[in-house]
């Protein structure tokens, strides 16, 4: 542990420069091209097994131990979002509407100083330890699934993997047993109506109305019609009717997120929408298309591995408080890698303790401290320490 942690913090500015570098150079979803060839890069130098291309862009590089033993997964993604920075700092995205707006760039710098860490400690290792390096997380069908049907997981007896939030206080690390993140499905939605002259509404469907009509009813299906003892989210986040000022519109379309631990309720929900639309549609005399695509499902993560987790975090000066935490909305592909083995995924807090608040992910000026991904790796790597000396006890 002592050479692991001495080895991580020499080389925290190495970490701090990688970050900034991959957040100068962001990449969509899918679009990445130079961010994977730069992994690759950095794990060949280190003399570790590469495989690239990996279910479409993705990386994984393999540290075989000098002892035998298990093997360990450790994932970090490494995509950024549509988002135009607005943050004023020297390593500001340098892409036009491409921004690292939710720490992909700083889960990518954990997991290559940490490989080198554990690469000048390899023959010491009492089994393997693979670096999955996920492209597209941010957008469904997402970067998981085909790296798992590519292999990722062969020979993996447990995975571990972390989120640097902003909101959470630098120093706490927060776990949950089951369900901590939610599943995110999308919905896509067109109201028809039928376009007229701005002066003449009786002679016209006006499809904004219909379409302001059903978005302010569409609460009432998780206030009204889902138990209340159970969660569920319906967010509209694009309203688009693009027409001139003095023209009723024609056509609406609609997009929006629903969010959901249970699958009856995920289903319900699903079944819900469609017949509220259907029936405020009929109400105006307006027809509908409408859409509702399961993305990831949610997040569960297995009891064993996680109180070993929240055991290991709890040994770690720099961690101030381990708390189980309520279950988060929020959406992840990391849920495909626990359908398959056993593993815990948790958040590592990255709020600057000098900020009042913080600003969310997915925001312009979103943001983190940097000092959160030395916690990040030293949580990561003495969980994968552990696990290896440990592993017939667990």
């Amino acid at each position: 542990m002592e050479q692991l942690f001495k080895v991580l913090e020499s080389h925290y500015e190495e970490m701090v420069s990688i970050r900034r570098y991959l957040h100068e150079n962001p990449e969509l979803s899918f679009q990445e091209i130079h961010t994977p060839l730069y992994i690759a890069n950095y794990h060949r130098k280190l003399g570790l097994e590469v495989r690239d291309g990996v279910g479409g862009r993705g990386v994984v590089a393999t540290l075989k131990g000098g002892k035998p033993g298990k093997t360990v997964a450790l994932r970090a993604d490494f995509d950024a979002l549509a988002i135009q920075e607005q943050n004023d700092i020297p390593y500001k995205s340098k892409v036009d509407g491409v921004m690292h707006a939710c720490g992909h760039d700083g889960h990518t710098a954990t997991l290559l100083v940490l490989a080198k860490a554990f690469v000048a400690m390899k023959d010491e290792l009492q089994g393997n330890i693979v670096f999955i390096h996920q492209f597209a997380e941010e957008l469904a069908p997402g970067g998981a699934k085909p790296m798992i049907e590519d292999g990722c997981l062969d020979g993996v007896d447990v995975i571990f993997g972390t989120h640097l939030w902003a909101p959470t206080p630098l120093g706490d690390v927060l776990v949950r047993n089951g369900a901590i993140m939610a599943a995110a499905d999308r919905l896509e939605i067109t109201i028809q109506g039928k376009g007229g002259h701005g002066a003449e509404p009786h002679n016209s469907i006006d499809s904004i109305v219909v379409a302001s009509q059903f978005i302010t009813q569409l609460q009432t299906v998780v206030s009204r019609r889902i138990d209340p003892l159970k969660s569920a989210v319906v967010s509209i986040g694009h309203f688009e009717a693009i027409n001139p000022f003095n023209v009723i519109a024609e056509k609406v379309e609609l997009k929006g997120t629903v969010r959901t631990f249970d699958e009856e309720v995920r289903t319900q929900v699903e079944h819900e929408i469609e017949l509220l639309l259907k029936s405020v549609c009929e109400g105006f005399h307006a027809t509908y298309e409408y859409a509702f695509t399961r993305g990831y499902p949610p997040v569960v993560n297995h009891k064993k591995e996680t109180q070993f987790l929240a055991d290991v975090a709890c040994q770690l000066s720099e961690v101030h408080n381990v708390v189980e935490c309520s279950p988060l909305m929020v959406g992840e592909d990391f849920a495909y890698y626990l359908e398959k083995v056993p593993g815990t995924f948790f958040i590592t807090g990255a709020k600057d303790p000098a900020w009042k608040d913080a600003y969310p992910h997915h925001h312009a000026q979103f943001n983190f401290d940097e000092r959160a991904m030395l916690i990040a790796a030293k949580t990561l790597g003495l969980a994968t320490l552990k696990y290896l000396k440990q592993s017939k006890k667990l």
